[in-house]
């Protein structure tokens, strides 16, 4: 590779928003495939077994996001890193950093299989399954749990295919997957009436379609060449593939945390309410897939603008960095907003694309959507921040932010406000949580922008 090929990388030299479209779409479609591996689950078994197969779902969730914690752990890690050193013209050690974060994808989703093989029962007590739901979810998870390492190899080898500039492949390799979820879900799961095995066997399936078009690509890098001596895991590489990874991985190890919490939270105080235990599991469940959706747009945003911003700051090209997480920031902003007109004006519609319920089904599910997503609005803040400040390797700021709304503001509410208001204390923890954490990333940011002004006019001076 020569040098004007080199400088004339169009990450560098291309309009930022025709970048941001060119990135930003596939990682969306990335982010709604993972969410519609949950969401079709739910749909089909919300249809074919009922409510007892929607908690189930919903208790089984915290280990999905675990999957997709480590996988943005090593995939924006290793792509963070690449994006960087692609940026200051450093090849050979941007092929180091693809092979470890390979490695580690390996190492980690094996890990993940056998701890969940090992402690089913007790951990999906732990994540609040009461005794009716128990047994569905038993039945899911020992099937899905065969397809974490595939899933976490692939999304994490999906955010390599996208900073080495094939943001269609990326795009392609996911949501082909899903398409094969689709198509299977209502045949094993009506057809052959294997119930939650068969939603789980379609799960896996096309996680493992997705992984093998995902691991063809890893032999035909454009920007990079990958050797058998790149695939070794050595201690710099691992360690800055960590630090930069940390903020999206800990965003959704947050939200794990706060899901396990709300399971017990809800089932607890529902227990003494008129909804009864299962019914807030199961609503509560389905909002946060489809919640999903509207965040699968935000994190593909930020994820997204992750290549641009971190090549142009390696490249020390200021200007275009601010111009980038602006443009990203008005975006998340505007789907925001159309995210909150859906949530408050077609509540009932939403829940009862899951499958039908009771009087007091309906009546809690347009509570909740309506209390705790009222602050919609303004939930693409800190995900967009978040990114920011990782893509230009200030870590430490990214962890931070990654945890401003789930765990320093709203993992104390729901276990606080509860006590004093009933289950309705979870409903009005959410908004306040979301302002919250929006006010934090604001402070952060506008010194931040205001440092990119700085270097970019000593540049032109």
């Amino acid at each position: 590779m020569n040098e004007n090929i080199k400088s004339a990388n169009p990450l560098g030299t291309q309009k930022e928003s025709k970048l941001l479209v060119k990135f930003a779409i596939p990682c969306i479609i990335s982010m709604l495939v993972t969410a519609l591996y949950n969401i079709v689950d739910q749909i089909f078994i919300g249809q074919g077994i009922g409510i007892n197969g929607n908690a189930a779902t919903n208790i089984t969730f915290p280990l999905s996001t675990t999957c997709t914690a480590i996988s943005l752990l090593l995939g924006i890690g290793s792509a963070t890193n690449v994006s960087l050193k692609l940026g200051a013209k450093e090849e050979e050690e941007a092929a180091n950093y693809a092979g470890c974060g390979i490695c580690l994808m390996t190492i980690f989703g094996l890990a993940l299989f056998a701890f969940t093989s090992i402690l089913l029962t007790p951990m999906l007590k732990f994540f609040g399954a009461t005794v009716e739901v128990l047994p569905f979810a038993q039945e899911y998870t020992r099937i899905v749990a065969i397809g974490f390492p595939f899933l976490i190899a692939n999304t994490g080898m999906s955010k390599l295919i996208l900073a080495d500039g094939s943001p269609r492949y990326s795009m392609i390799s996911m949501l082909i997957g899903a398409i094969v979820n689709t198509i299977l879900d209502p045949i094993f799961i009506f057809t052959l009436d294997m119930g939650m095995r068969g939603a789980a066997l379609a799960t896996i399936l096309g996680q493992i379609v997705s992984f093998c078009i995902s691991l063809r690509y890893m032999f035909h890098f454009k920007t990079i060449r990958l050797r058998r001596r790149c695939f070794r895991i050595r201690g710099n590489n691992f360690a800055n593939i960590m630090r930069l990874g940390a903020s999206a991985c800990f965003n959704q190890i947050a939200m794990t945390v706060v899901q396990i919490v709300m399971n017990n939270v809800l089932s607890h105080y529902g227990a003494s309410s008129v909804y009864g235990s299962n019914i807030p599991l199961a609503c509560a469940g389905i909002i946060t897939k489809v919640n999903m959706i509207f965040m699968s747009f935000v994190i593909g945003i930020s994820q997204g603008i992750q290549p641009v911003i971190g090549f142009n700051y390696g490249a020390k090209k200021y200007n275009r960095v601010k111009k980038t997480y602006l443009l990203a920031l008005a975006t998340a902003t505007f789907l925001s907003l159309i995210a909150f007109a859906c949530f408050q004006l077609f509540p009932r519609q939403i829940i009862r694309v899951f499958g039908e319920g009771s009087e007091l089904y309906y009546q809690f599910s347009e509570r909740y959507f309506r209390i705790y997503m009222f602050f919609t609005l303004i939930n693409g803040i800190q995900p967009v921040t978040a990114n920011f400040f990782n893509s230009i390797g200030k870590s430490q700021l990214g962890i931070f932010m990654s945890l401003t709304r789930q765990i320093l503001f709203l993992l104390p509410l729901i276990v606080i406000f509860p006590i004093f208001m009933g289950i309705d204390g979870v409903m009005y923890a959410g908004p306040i949580a979301d302002i919250a954490a929006a006010v934090v990333c604001g402070v952060f940011t506008i010194k931040e922008l205001r440092e990119l002004t700085r270097l970019n006019s000593q540049q032109t001076v």
